[in-house]
């Protein structure tokens, strides 16, 4: 196990066993995706996306507390963009 004095960031340094407890259902789905010999893999990307989402979360809040919050309008129009849709709401209701 890694010396809990030394920093890594995410996605580096030795690998580290854990125990972790898990739903009998989500074990289930999870084998039936990568098998009992992909659960650890899969738990690391799932891992590694979390924290990217709480970094990019972390972002976010601090965008807002600095400019205000975003214009839902504004954000719609330019998702539109970027995937060249409508920039209507009609998706959000889906």
């Amino acid at each position: 196990m890694a010396d809990d004095d030394t920093n890594f960031p995410p996605v580096d340094g030795p690998t580290s066993g854990i125990s972790v407890s898990l739903t009998a259902g989500t074990l289930q789905a999870i084998r039936e995706r990568v098998g009992k010999r992909g659960v650890s893999a899969y738990l690391e990307r799932a891992a590694q996306r979390q924290i990217e989402r709480d970094n990019l979360d972390e972002l976010i809040a601090d965008f807002d507390k600095t400019h205000g919050p975003t214009d839902p309008e504004a954000v719609a129009a330019k998702r539109a963009k970027l995937t060249g849709g409508a920039s209507s709401d009609a998706g959000a209701a889906a």
